[in-house]
Order: C-alpha cells, then structure tokens, then sequence
C-alpha cells in the first residue's frame, strides 16, 4: 500500500462524516493489512484533533490558523512552508519546529506568530501529510556506530542509519549510492535505510538517467502482476471485440512517425485518412488506438497507468506508462486489424471544422512512414511508383491544402508556435510543452500536430456539449515579472517587445514577439527564454484557457492514450458513452439522437449515463487531478534534471574553452550569460572581476566599474571563459575574456 495521510484527508470534503468501509473502497484497501493500516492512520487523526468521530464515522476538522502547505529549506537550516493559494505568505519554520519533517514534504502547518509588512509569519508544522523523499541520493561515511548515508541534496538536513541488504556496505563507503528509506525520523531517533544500489564513486562516475530516476524516485520496472496481466492479454484483435464498431479497414490509411522511432518494433498511437468529399469539403480521420478496451478500470494494467501518469523521456531511456506487451498490442501498425477510436472531422476549404463524429472502430494500416519520407514522396522532382501514387495525392492535400487551412484558423486566434529543436516525445500535440513546436527540418511534424490537436480540441467540445466528466488541459498565463526580464533583455538589443495590454499577457503578444525576434541578433536566445516563460500545462475537471492554443471554449488529452493516463481515462468516458449512452429522454420517446455526432449538440437535455456511474466518474475525475498533476511536475522536474546534467558534462569536458554568449541576467552578485551556439548558461560571479570594483544598477540592470566605467549590461555580447562546472548541482562558473562597454561618468548612475 502506498499509503499517505494526504491522499486520505482527500476523501473528507464539505464537513461531511465518512465510513472507513467507504475509505477502504476509494483507497482500493482491500487485504486485512491495509485495512488494519487505515485503522491505525484514522485513531492516530482523530488523537491530534485532525479528525473527529461520529457513530463510527469520521468528519475532519479544519482550523483557520492551520494551513496546508509544501516545505522548502535551504542548505543553511532555514525552512518555509509554501502555501498553494495564490497571494498567501510563505510561513518561516525554525529548524526546531520542523517535527522530522523533510525538504519538499506536503505539511499541515500551524501559524504561531502573524506577519508583519517587514516579516514573514512563524508556523510550526504539525503534521506532516506526505512524504516526498522515499529514496535519497547519498554518500556513504563509516561512523562509529555502523554506517551513515549523508545526503548529496545539502536542503535534506539529515543523515541515515544505514542497515545491511545484502550489498556489503564497506564496499559503498564513500560512493554515490541510491538510499531507500526504511524508517523515516521517529521522535529522536533518526532515519534508517538501506543501500539499494551503489552508483558510482561520485556523481560524474554514475550514469546521469540512474541519478535521474533515483533524485527523482522514478519507477523503471514494473511489478511481477503487472507483468503477467500484459502477458494474459489476447494476442490479437477477436471477433467479438468488433460487436458494435465502425468498420473502416477499407479506407486508405496511413501513419506517421519520427525517425527515432524503432522501425524494427514501432509503437505507433495515431493513423490518419482523408476523403475528399464533395463541394471542397474534406473528411478527416484522426484514429486513435484504443487502448482502454484491452483491459478493465479494476485491473492491475490500470492501476500502474493511473500511478505512473505519464511515460518518462530521459535521453534514449524511456520509463514507458504500460509494458511493451501492452503497447505493441495497440499499437497501429501496417497490416494488421487494430482497434481505434476514430475522429471523423468535416472540414472545408478553409480549415473550418463543420461537424464531426467519434466512433469506436476497427481500422487496417496499408502505409507506414516517418516525417522524412513523407518529405522526399512531396519532393518536387519525385515521381512516385505507381502503387503509391493514391497515397501520395492523400498526402499533398493533407500537408498542402488541410493542414496549413486548420493552421491559419489557429494563428488567427493567436496562438502562436516555437521554433526549437523537435522533442523526442511520441506525442503529436502540443505535448507538455503547451505550445506548437516547428522545425525547418522536419515541416511534416508540426503540419500533423494541427490535425491532432483539432481532435483533441474535438473531443474536449463532445464531452462538454454532453455533460459528461472529464480532464481538460489548461495552461495559465506567464508571470509577467519573468517576461518584463525578457520584454528588457528585447528592448536593449533593439527590438520593441512592449506589451499591447498594461499589467496583462496574451498570447498575441507572444505571436509578435516571436516575429521579432526573427529579425534580431540572437533569435535562437530569445526563442529559448521565451520558452522558459511558458507555464506547464496544468489538469482540471472542468474546462479552462489554455494560453499556447489560444484557446477559451476548452481542451483536452486524448489522443496519446499509450504515453499518458489522462487519455486512458478520457476514452474510459467515450466507451461508457458508446455502450450506456441514453440517445433519448425516456424509453416512450420516439426521437432519437446520434450520440456520436456534432448534429446532437444542443438536442440533449437528459442525463446520458446512468446517475450512479456519472457520479463515479466525476469522483474519479476529481481525484485524478492532484495525482496527474503532481506526476507532470515531476517528469518535468527529472527530464529538465537530466537536460541540465547533460550540459554540466559536455561544458566539464570544455573547461578552459572560450565562447560567444549574450548577458541574460544581471544580478548584484554577478551576471549570467547564455552561451549562444549550446544553449547553456553560465554565471560570471563579480568576485572574478579582478580590474575593478562593480556596482550594480537595478534599475538599468548592470554592473558597472567605479574607475574604469566598463558596464556589463542585459542583452551585451561577451566572450566567456569556462573556469569550473560543478555536475551534480549543475553550475557553470565562467570568467570575461573580453566584451562589455565603456560608459561615462553619471550614466547608470542611480
């Protein structure tokens, strides 16, 4: 049982009492054991007044001076407690005040003095809700007592009793090892655990993905029962799994992916078709393959899914959401009759979407391509072979004629694209990033991701014109704090970046300022901070804005159901629409509707699903969103972990080398520079500043030499020197070689 008081207090909502059997069944408790454990967590609640029992039944109490909140800490000792609300004061938590809590746990906090203008409040924590560090990355010192790991995060202010398994601890002494915490802080006795795995002498011996996955406590195998279930899982479609599915094996269908894809074992999530209908009317197929209808809401397939989220992408290393049993059984390669949920898009001429219908269907893939091949076949001097000569007229009016149109419709929105180096995701959206990619070299990418995210946005309308649960996909504006930094660092090298709207960001004043930096001096510089800007996507139960798309009237996942959770569960609701669906008010009603198609929207004024199974899918909904979220967070955090170890070691192997890089950054204490031709960041302290003394402007953001009036300026080109990386906290020291500019006396002066 992975077991947290938070994922418990998560049942108690609305003042209203609790069965624990109700708990057992939301909790998924179901041997003695687990059941003897929520027990013990509910007596242990209602002893220090978070819970409060009723008739065997349990109500939580709330308290306005207590507070939920996550722990940060620095290397000093000095811990706060972060508030979620937006506009809440961050709490200062003395060392002594932390009750064994740790860096990054959930906390509840109690406030113990109110804040000043000048001073943060003071809270003790009182009860610490979930813990986020099962695992530690430590060195191994022999002690006096046995041995002790001490952790390499300096913020985790603990050391662990080590205990023998199996692996001779006087073999890890002063290694990196991953620690599996046993027992966390129990009164004064401190934590134990034992050493899982020994990764090397120091970080730089260790593998950077084994960091990752142990820093981030990622799961890279996946359980005995899990294992078996995929294995247990029919080897190919049957003929009863067709009962009740659209039949579209005739159509001509095709699919696409990336050249990183294995060619030898493809896994494959989207095929697409196209007809041509009448009147410059098209008809677009996006199919999707079904993985929801290879394995029950209940079965342990499920259950890994829905707690892994999303597959992890580090480097060549994939941590994958379902066994490879699993994904080559849905995956949609050529030849092979493979069930889909379809998304029949009517469009015309312009881009416009006109209807649309959703079924679930049984497709046969007659082609499979990557983006380059497509490429060379739209190639002005290929002649295609005869055979291919229909696939290729369905290609030039997808890429030529349809995608462009739903392009434009896009762009007019304001939604605007980056133009980065392509992520290796298999997803054919915007992905995590919230945002379309483009590249030059592969224009076929970006061109497939218009049509998918045209189903995504599809589906998100279906379920909402219906009243059916859902997960939508939302994506908050920018701080505008971080992009007056940018909107400065524009400015200085030229280019107006002010935004249309005081005090308000748009996704307009990101189409212009992309245009701009097209005709600047670094415009891959500009693009990469702009990016940094971005808020992650985010996971709601209802709909909301997402800024990179523009887009107001709501969106959804649900076209990468093999990478991510959140689609699974979206076509768990489109199959329970399909089966259970009411298509008319009552048995005694004569008119029906077509439940699959645009033409009901606006015709519904029933209930569609059954009350008892609409309700558990709201519950469900509901309760997802935490978990999704807080998994989305975490990739993000370990594959942005691994980006940055990746660059620490290609600029330690380039220490003493000189670069070209732009002043992104200025601070008192020095000024970062982005190394253009790496993208890599680096800090020239100011102590490495021998020829002078520097003052900093804030409010011109520079430093500037008292005597020899040299200003290092945001947005000034500087030669670099690479002094020292440090790898593991990925910090890159770099030193002037030359660059900055000569100002007079009073400019700059504050």
């Amino acid at each position: 049982m992975e077991f947290s008081v938070a994922a418990l207090l998560a049942n108690f909502t609305d003042d209203k009492l609790v069965a624990p059997k109700v708990l057992e069944k939301k909790l998924d408790y179901q041997d003695e054991e687990n059941i003897q454990k929520l027990q013990i967590a509910l007596d242990a609640l209602e002893k220090v007044g978070i819970l409060v029992k009723d008739r065997g039944r349990y109500r939580r109490v709330y308290e306005e001076d207590v507070v939920e909140a996550k722990l940060r800490c620095s290397s000093k000792g000095f811990c706060f407690a972060i508030q979620e609300i937006e506009g809440a004061d961050d709490i200062y938590i003395r060392e002594s005040h932390l009750s064994t809590a740790w860096n990054g746990d959930h906390v509840l906090v109690k406030i113990t003095k109110e804040g000043s203008r000048r001073r943060s409040p003071e809270g003790q924590v009182q009860l610490i809700l979930e813990r986020v560090n099962p695992s530690v990355l430590a060195r191994v010192r022999k002690a006096e007592e046995g041995y002790r790991a001490v952790p390499l995060d300096d913020r985790l202010l603990f050391e662990l009793n080590l205990t023998a398994n199996g692996i001779p601890l006087e073999e890890a002494v002063e290694h990196l090892v991953h620690v599996e915490v046993v027992r966390y802080p129990l009164g004064q006795n401190p934590p134990i655990g034992q050493v899982a795995r020994i990764l090397g002498s120091d970080a730089e011996d260790a593998a950077d993905t084994d960091i990752v996955c142990c820093k981030h406590d990622l799961r890279t195998n996946f359980p005995d029962e899990v294992l078996l279930a995929a294995d247990s899982l029919p080897k190919q479609v049957r003929k009863t799994d067709l009962k009740k599915r659209l039949d579209l094996r005739d159509l001509l269908c095709v699919t696409i992916e990336g050249d990183s894809q294995n060619y030898q074992n493809p896994v494959i999530g989207n095929a697409f078709t196209l007809k041509n209908l009448e009147e410059g009317q098209w008809q677009l197929g996006v199919h999707i393959a079904d993985v929801a209808s290879w394995f029950s809401p209940d079965s342990p397939l499920e259950r890994e899914a829905r707690l892994r989220g999303t597959a992890v992408y580090l480097g060549d290393t994939v941590l994958p959401l379902l066994p490879e049993a699993v994904a080559q059984r849905c995956s949609l390669v050529p030849d092979q009759d493979r069930l889909t949920i379809s998304v029949l898009l009517t469009l015309n001429d312009a881009g416009e979407l006109l209807e649309f219908e959703i079924h679930p269907s049984v497709i046969n893939v007659d082609h499979q391509f990557s983006y380059e091949q497509v490429q060379f076949l739209l190639g002005e001097n290929h002649e295609a072979e005869p055979d291919l000569i229909p696939v290729v007229e369905m290609l030039k009016e997808l890429f030529f004629t349809l995608s462009p149109a739903v392009r434009a419709v896009r762009q007019r929105r304001g939604s605007f694209e980056l133009n980065l180096s392509q992520t290796q995701y298999p997803y054919k959206d915007e992905g995590r990033l919230g945002a379309v990619v483009v590249s030059a070299s592969v224009p076929i990418q970006s061109l497939l991701t218009e049509l998918v995210i045209l189903a995504n946005q599809t589906v998100a309308s279906h379920l909402q014109a219906l009243s059916l649960p859902g997960i939508y996909c939302v994506q908050s504006e920018s701080n505008i704090d971080e992009l007056q930094d940018l909107i400065k660092l524009g400015n200085n090298l030229g280019l107006d970046l002010d935004l249309e709207q005081e005090e308000e960001i748009t996704p307009q004043d990101y189409q212009r300022f992309i245009h701009l930096f097209a005709q600047s001096t670094a415009p891959q510089v500009l693009t990469y901070l702009l990016r940094s800007t971005l808020k992650p996507i985010a996971y709601r139960s209802k709909p909301g804005f997402h800024f990179g798309l523009a887009l107001n009237t709501g969106y959804t996942h649900c076209t990468s159901p093999i990478w991510r959770y959140t689609d699974i569960f979206v076509q768990r609701v489109l199959g329970l629409l399909f089966e259970q669906g009411r298509d008319r008010r009552s048995t005694r009603s004569k008119e029906r509707v077509n439940l699959n198609s645009s033409n009901c929207h606006g015709n519904v004024n029933w209930n569609i699903l059954p009350p008892e199974i609409q309700q558990e899918l709201e519950n469900q909904s509901k309760e997802l969103i935490s978990h999704l979220n807080e998994r989305e967070k975490l990739v993000i955090d370990a594959e942005v972990d691994l980006e940055g170890l990746k660059k620490a070691e290609q600029m330690k192997e380039r220490t003493g080398d000189v670069f070209t890089g732009l002043i992104t950054g200025v601070q008192s204490y020095g000024f970062f520079v982005e190394i253009e031709d790496l993208l890599v960041e680096g800090l020239v302290h100011v102590s490495s500043l021998k020829d002078d003394w520097y003052e900093y402007r804030s409010r011109h953001s520079c430093l500037v030499g008292r005597k020899n009036r040299t200003a290092y300026r945001l947005g000034d080109h500087v030669e670099v020197q690479v002094k020292s990386v440090d790898y593991y906290r990925q910090q890159i020291d770099l030193v002037t070689v030359s660059g900055g500019s000569t100002v007079p006396n009073g400019d700059f002066d504050e």
